[in-house]
């Protein structure tokens, strides 16, 4: 992912972030199909989860702007999905668009790094700085 986000024109860091958060990982957690990136995991592993209609079973999947994230039909009843849904500790982020009743996300745009809502202040310099060694 750094060598990927250093040979992309502009910011490494934002760069890096903007790639980290298209994983199709991120995108179901951030959604709210899941409570945690664990499950998020284990749920695309387990064969949950299609974009665009295909079934994808990759959690590092790299998800495009513009592309339909979806849990399949016969899974979306599965209790700790509809648990996650109700979550109230954290919130949908903007640059995903969510029908919680569809089940379905839609990744409208990159995020910048201010949008993303890590739980502890995050630094991407340092981190370009460490791999850059």
């Amino acid at each position: 992912m750094y060598v990927e986000a250093t040979r992309m024109k502009g910011d490494a860091g934002e760069n890096l972030i903007g790639l980290l958060e298209r994983r199709l990982d991120t995108v179901v957690y951030r959604a709210k199909f899941v409570a945690t990136m664990f499950a998020a995991r284990q749920f695309i592993n387990h064969g949950h989860v299609m974009v665009n209609g295909k079934r994808v079973n990759i959690a590092s999947y790299k998800v495009k702007v513009g592309d339909t994230v979806q849990i399949k039909e016969s899974s979306r009843q599965l209790t700790f999905v509809l648990e996650a849904n109700g979550l109230g500790e954290r919130d949908v982020p903007d640059f995903l668009e969510v029908d919680h009743g569809k089940q379905s996300a839609k990744v409208s745009r990159i995020p910048n790094l201010s949008e993303v809502p890590f739980p502890v202040q995050m630094e991407p310099h340092l981190i370009v700085e460490f791999y850059s060694r």
